[in-house]
């Protein structure tokens, strides 16, 4: 195990106008499990090919434990690494593909079959030691993949999107073993995943990346409870957060019919930057269905268009009553509502956002405004 650092660590493709990962500071500790997550293109898998020597680093430092390996050959860094193909030799055995690497470094055999069977213990593979890739199923082959870096016994595992290729009921079976299994061995672990869903639920700490630069590094709830910025504020969360640009009059931001108070904290903030416009966010599950007597400044009318019915969970989409103003009108609402009785679509109802549940951000940095 060893603590991960990230010392304003830089990766610049040649012809590119921009970095791809841009001065990386992250600090990962030891037996932490950690994940990078983004929309495509945003620097997290260059990220991860940086710190397993695979990319090479055009500024900064990376450190695994006391040593710095900015320059290290892969095999040097003490590092397995559990990629989104697999990557197994189809013509071995399970058992020779999990235990390749150590027979590559020269174990001897006796060594060689403990770690192996103590891996396939773990992933439960014994029964299937002798067979060949080609007979394995999908999430069969990933818990291999993860049994080969198991049994090296590395300072840190690396998982580059390992999930990506199951379908989505083996996917959310597959990554909670994954995260058990973590916490079982306790070996720091670095994963990359597009899919915030699966960060959220697997991470101790989640860092959101967008264009190359680190937008927030937290706990999955404080990321989701108090975003830094609009973008992580939309990345965050499924459904998404609704978010909209207000204008501010007097002590409160206006959209449409929408209207609400502003702190004195708020105002002053808004004054400081000089803008006259703020970026307000509620979640989903933010938001109250009103009655008929509900009709008061607080609440606005929405036309519903969809209903999501999960079973558990029920959400509406739907777009501003009356709205004349063009982005208003292209503007969508999600509300969580009662599963057991939901709106039908075509319907109106008014919703009002429950107290304290708004989230502000500048209309000009688009930074949360701390208030």
């Amino acid at each position: 195990m060893a603590r991960v650092l990230y010392d304003e660590a830089t990766r610049v493709y040649p012809g590119s106008e921009r970095p791809a990962v841009d001065a990386l500071d992250l600090d990962i500790t030891d037996g932490e499990f950690l994940v990078l997550v983004g929309p495509s293109g945003c620097g997290k898998s260059t990220s991860l090919r940086m710190l397993a020597g695979l990319e090479r680093v055009d500024g900064g430092h990376i450190s695994i434990g006391e040593r710095d390996v900015t320059h290290l050959a892969p095999r040097d860094r003490d590092i397995a690494m559990v990629f989104q193909n697999y990557a197994l030799y189809p013509h071995m055995s399970v058992a020779d593909n999990m235990g390749f690497a150590l027979r590559v470094m020269k174990a001897p055999k006796e060594e060689r079959d403990r770690r192996v069977l103590e891996a396939a213990r773990l992933l439960d593979l014994e029964e299937f030691l002798d067979r060949k890739p080609k007979a394995l199923s999908g999430g069969q082959r990933q818990r291999v993949a993860m049994g080969r870096a198991i049994v090296r016994e590395p300072k840190v595992f690396l998982m580059d999107e390992p999930l990506s290729n199951l379908d989505a009921k083996l996917r959310v079976q597959t990554r909670t073993q994954i995260a058990a299994l973590q916490r079982r061995l306790g070996v720091t672990t670095v994963y990359v995943t597009h899919d915030q869903v699966e960060a959220m639920t697997m991470g101790d700490r989640v860092a959101v990346l967008k264009d190359g630069v680190l937008q927030q590094v937290d706990t999955p709830l404080r990321l989701y409870q108090h975003p830094a910025n609009v973008f992580v504020a939309g990345f965050i969360g499924s459904p998404s957060m609704n978010l909209a640009e207000y204008r501010v009059e007097g002590d409160e931001a206006v959209l449409g019919q929408v209207r609400i108070r502003l702190t004195r904290e708020a105002l002053k903030a808004l004054k400081d930057e000089g803008s006259d416009r703020v970026i307000v966010g509620f979640r989903p599950e933010g938001v109250d269905v009103v009655g008929e007597g509900g009709t008061d400044d607080s609440t606005f009318p929405i036309d519903v268009t969809v209903v999501e019915e999960l079973g558990s969970d029920a959400f509406l989409y739907g777009q501003y009553a009356g709205a004349t103003d063009p982005v208003m009108r292209e503007q969508t609402v999600i509300a969580r509502v009662d599963p057991n009785a939901p709106p039908a679509k075509g319907e109106q109802v008014r919703l009002r956002i429950q107290p304290g549940k708004e989230r502000l951000f500048s209309a000009v940095t688009g930074q949360r405004l701390s208030i």
